[in-house]
């Protein structure tokens, strides 16, 4: 028997009384919301508590137990939870303990979870125990999306007593090792879209339902052959020699006579023979009804792949799912769930040898020499542990080094860590893991593991991960980079598998408020300078004349019209270094993860209006240097700086300075604001911008049916595509890996290639050509329906020009450049839809310098002649943050308006959108400055980074609304989702194991927000008016005589539109 509740007042029969919001608002109904039928057969009849005006998933109802409860008890949690609010799909409830201690961070233990749905109580149930008392326990419940409104009908946690453990010890022993009822297939109920499927050579969508009785389902539609239908890869999830029981809810749609035969089915994949298919079990399934397909397998070996798939249907007929469940049958739950994570053990190395105990055996040197030390130099060098080390000796190129082939103790789409300690001879350079592959078919990539620092002083640290998308022929890894000459000395050289990474949690943040500036003395209201002092030997003092308002963006941010300042500013003198200037610690005012704005006025003194200078608002966190904001100024006028940052380590010190003009130079500040920003009250704003942009009234007729028969119908419309161009950056190595393949072809419309276009791949030597990865690449696309952007033709950045190219002379290089326009363009004539000519004009020069001022505008041109069909573009970086004066807005503008006159046919506006810390008032005043050019504007290379999910989400949030709400963008481009194949640490959606992360569930979440879901009745003469966003949409008329379904688009437009629906 169990103790009694320790949640006081656990069916809100008291009010609000001893929960507290966290965050939002709460309020207690008596009245029940939902119909008694939909209830849970455990919940009471008394009122319910709703948690509304949430602004983060997080936010939700608390209460203290810390009185409550004790070490090393099992408590039991029961919930009866509901949600609210303008939505169709299912929401995340959590509930969670806060663990709080005095001297040390915050815990969090996840106590359970459940999905629930609008119109419908449900039950939440898990259970908990601490190991140590903490300073404060409180249990609380979370988790749906911002704006859904979280009901919570009663909260019951009690303690167990030894007899229940003792009933169910068996029963638990087992399912906390492995869940007796594991499901093996992804995404089974298809909440959450069509991730994890594939469809096979037809289309398919989810229709989700607002019947609290009804669950989503998939539709398969435009079949043309019975073997078409819904698969997924379940390779890494099943065992040779176990039994697999299948369960499947299947229907058909369409013109069905009688029923129709739905077949589920392996498809068993080899790499050297041809590929086997396994009956699973059947079903005739009849229009309207849904039926139960089931059956059982067993894999007498492993394969290459192994795709489970339903199918069978005649075609022209739509084949429904809506679910799908394979179970384990084996009794030895422990055993099970070692076949299903097939991974080697955490401690198993996969490097032989790894720390040189049995002498250099199992290693080899790669263009060098291998030497075994106890010590060097006297004795000065010693192991970092253990008793000798090794060195790579007699280096002849940058790549030579240690290796070890790890071929034969790999596995594909598994992820491994490489750690090492190495040493330099003598200097200091880039000491880099690598790992070479070469592939079944001959394919060779090089991937860069991770590198350090390392020096002749001391052992520096290397560690980083890697994973093979693909099957190796052969793999290999080793240590490069120092010039050839120098040693590097390998203390020992560790692979293994990775440990999984425990998932992020939203940070605590302390009290704060948004808007307020944390600068001390910023107005100078009293002419003098307390709070500042000089950086370096420079000279402080306070003069009149700037300024009397905020800047622009300060005031665009804090939205006001009356932020007046005192005209009083700072000025520095006698600067004999760059780095000097005003400065101010602010250590205690910054909070971690909090994205703060920074805007300020300033100018130099006449001594610096010969050639233009720099001012740059900068932050020294613990000695390293934050960017803040840089402006270019080269008159005497004043000017705004803008800026942000985000500081999400702690500092021990933080200091704030304004530094960047030549020594000499006078620099002057005023009214400098660093504030933090709230960027989902922004959202609110963008939504609004966006319902305007992008949205369209539609008004739905219906014929072809009786009116009689029509008058009352029901009708579902559902958007399955939103037509705002949508794509990501991949490569030749990702288009292997199933699970890629799979997240990106159900989210992306548009691809771009990594490196695989770009002319130091395609032609690395003279002459020597490789279109092998990118033929590859568009073929993947194109079976696919993905249109391709085309990056890059040129790159302008000297370092990123391939060795042969800057050796050749310059009619050589004319020539050469000529070449390469000319073989690219006529080789994918009309394949691409876009292309980046010259890659980054305005941070590099090196055809301009060459081959003179025409030479870029003559790129533009030669291409358009070659390809007249794809739009152009230039392609920048930093242009949206204001963190670059060599690429402002109006810089970019500039040089657009020069290759014009040039007679350069530019089509488009790049926007790399590398950004760190993003504030929206600033990334649109950016865009707004460029929408006057006329041209369409992508963000081509978008990525955001934070070492937490949550907040590299709301920094995406940021950019995915700030450019889907301005009318001048028309498309966005995704540095890539899948992690340790992107060009930021901490910027991945997807981590490399395939579980999508809290950054990635936010996108999933604003991709299904960019949906419109319509219910309603047919009213007057058989029609419907809705606003929806532009895009395909699939209707269902349900009346008294059957249901109908039919498809339709809203393209772009203004105006309302008139759609005809004929049944």
């Amino acid at each position: 028997m169990a103790d009694s509740n320790i949640v006081m007042n656990g069916d809100f029969s008291a009010g609000i009384e001893s929960w507290y919001p966290n965050g939002c608002e709460a309020f207690v109904v008596s009245s029940d919301p939902f119909s008694s039928d939909s209830m849970s057969e455990s919940t009471s009849s008394g009122g319910y508590a709703v948690v509304s005006n949430r602004k983060e998933t997080w936010q939700g109802l608390e209460q203290d137990i810390t009185t409550q409860v004790s070490p090393g008890i099992t408590y039991t949690v029961s919930a009866c939870v509901g949600v609210a609010g303008p939505f169709h799909d299912s929401a995340e409830v959590i509930a969670t303990v806060r663990l709080e201690h005095e001297d040390s961070p915050t815990d969090y233990l996840f106590i359970g979870k459940t999905y629930a749905s609008r119109d419908k109580w449900i039950d939440l149930e898990g259970k908990f125990s601490i190991s140590n008392m903490p300073d404060r326990v409180v249990f609380y419940l979370e988790g749906p999306a911002p704006g859904k409104d979280l009901l919570i009908r009663s909260v019951t946690v009690r303690s167990s007593t030894s007899s229940d453990f003792k009933e169910t010890e068996e029963n638990t022993a087992a399912s906390s090792v492995f869940p007796p009822a594991l499901n093996i297939i992804k995404n089974h109920d298809f909440s959450d879209g069509l991730y994890s499927w594939n469809s096979n050579c037809c289309d398919s969508f989810v229709v989700s339902s607002n019947d609290c009785n009804l669950e989503s389902y998939a539709v398969v539609n435009n079949r043309s052959e019975t073997w078409q239908g819904l698969e997924q890869d379940i390779t890494e999830r099943v065992s040779p020699g176990y039994s697999y029981k299948v369960s499947a809810s299947v229907s058909v749609s369409g013109p069905v006579l009688g029923s129709a035969q739905v077949l589920a089915t392996l498809k068993l994949e080899h790499q050297n023979s041809a590929t086997e298919f396994q009956l699973i079990g059947k079903t005739y399934a009849s229009k309207d009804v849904w039926k139960t397909l089931e059956g059982t397998f067993v894999l007498s070996r492993r394969h290459d792949r192994v795709v489970f798939f339903l199918e069978g249907p005649p075609p022209g007929i739509d084949l429904l799912i809506k679910s799908v469940t394979i179970h384990c049958e084996s009794d030895n739950q422990f055993e099970r769930s070692r076949e299903l994570c097939p991974a080697p053990e955490a401690h198993h190395q996969i490097f032989l040898n790894s720390s040189f105990s049995d002498g250099l055996n199992h290693w080899s040197g790669r263009g060098c020499n291998l030497m075994l030390h106890e010590s060097l130099a006297d004795g000065k060098i010693q192991p970092h542990s253990g008793t000798c080390f090794a060195s790579a000796t007699e280096r002849t190129h940058k790549w030579s080094g240690i290796e070890q082939d790890i071929t034969e103790r790999v596995q594909r789409k598994h992820i491994y860590e490489a750690s090492s300690v190495v040493r330099l001879s003598h200097s200091h350079h880039t000491v880099q893991a690598s790992l070479y592959v070469q592939y079944l078919d001959q394919r060779e990539e090089y991937i860069g593991i991770s590198s350090v620092q390392a020096n002749h002083d001391d052992w520096a640290k290397l560690k980083g991960k890697f994973l093979l998308n693909g099957p190796p022929a052969k793999a290999v890894v080793y240590i490069e980079g120092p010039p050839p000459g120098i040693d590097v000395f390998i203390d020992h050289f560790v692979v293994k598998p990775a440990e999984k990474r425990t998932p992020s949690r939203r940070p605590y943040i302390e009290s704060h408020a948004f808007g307020m500036n944390i600068v001390s003395n910023s107005h100078l209201s009293d002419g003098t300078i307390e709070g500042w002092f000089p950086l370096g030997d420079c000279h402080l003092r306070v003069e009149e004349g700037s300024p009397r308002i905020l800047p622009p963006l300060a005031r665009d941010s804090l939205r006001t019209t009356h932020g007046y300042l005192s005209g009083l500013f700072v000025i520095a003198t006698n600067r004999s270094g760059t780095w000097m200037g005003p400065a101010q610690m602010i250590t205690d005012k910054v909070k971690l993860f909090l994205t703060y704005q920074v805007s300020a006025w300033v100018k130099i003194g006449s001594g610096g209006l010969t050639c233009p200078q720099d001012v740059n608002i900068a932050l020294s966190v613990d000695g390293k240097w934050v960017n803040g904001g840089k402006v270019e100024v080269n008159d005497g006028d004043w000017h705004e700086v803008v800026g942000s940052f985000r500081i999400e380590k702690q500092a021990k010190e933080v200091m704030l300075h304004v530094q960047g003009p030549s020594p000499g130079v006078d620099l002057m500040v005023a009214g400098l604001q660093i504030f933090a920003v709230d960027h989902k009250a922004r959202l609110s704003y963008l939504r609004g911008q966006a319902d305007v942009v992008r949205k369209r009234n539609v008004r739905l007729r219906i014929s072809g049916l009786d009116p009689s028969e029509l008058s009352g119908a029901t009708v579902k419309i559902r958007q399955t595509h939103n037509s705002f161009p949508l794509g990501s950056c991949i490569s030749r190595s990702n288009i292997d890996n199933e699970d890629f393949v799979d997240f990106f072809l159900n989210n992306f419309k548009w691809a771009v290639f990594g490196n695989e276009l770009k002319w130091y791949w395609t032609e690395p030597e003279q002459g020597n050509f490789n279109y092998r990865d990118a033929d590859v690449m568009l073929g993947f696309c194109e079976k696919y329906n993905i249109e391709t952007r085309g990056h890059c033709i040129f790159w302008e950045v000297e370092s990123a020009i391939q060795p042969w190219v800057q050796q050749l002379s310059d009619s050589e290089l004319e020539a050469a450049v000529e070449n390469r326009v000319t073989d690219l363009l006529t080789r994918y004539n009309g394949k691409f839809r876009h292309y980046d000519v010259n890659n980054e004009m305005l941070h590099g020069s090196f055809y301009r310098d060459r081959l003179g001022a025409d030479s870029r505008a003559k790129m533009f041109k030669t291409a358009h002649e070659l390809d007249p069909l794809a739009t152009l573009f230039l392609n920048e970086y930093h242009i949206e943050d204001g963190f670059d004066s060599r690429s402002s807005p109006e810089k970019y503008i500039k040089l657009v308006h020069k290759l014009q006159k040039k007679g350069a046919p530019v089509g488009g506006i790049g926007i790399q959108g590398h950004i760190a810390s993003p504030v929206g008032h600033i990334v649109r005043s950016a865009l707004d400055k460029l929408s006057t050019l006329g041209l369409p504007i992508w963000f081509t290379e978008l990525d955001v980074s934070s070492i937490n999910e949550h907040i590299r989400g709301d920094d995406l949030e940021v950019m995915l609304w700030e450019a889907f709400a301005h009318p001048a963008v028309e498309g966005v481009m995704l540095w890539g989702f899948w992690e340790l194949f992107m060009s930021r640490e901490h910027s991945h959606l997807v981590n490399a194991d395939g579980e999508v992360n809290e950054a990635g569930k936010r996108f999933l979440e604003i991709k299904r927000e960019w949906l419109t879901l319509v219910d309603g009745v047919i009213e007057g003469e058989g029609g419907l008016e809705f606003r929806g966003y532009h895009g395909s949409y699939t209707v269902e008329v349900v009346t008294s005589e059957g249901k109908y379904v039919k498809n339709f688009d809203v393209d772009k437009g203004n105006s309302p539109i008139d759609i005809t629906i004929d049944l």
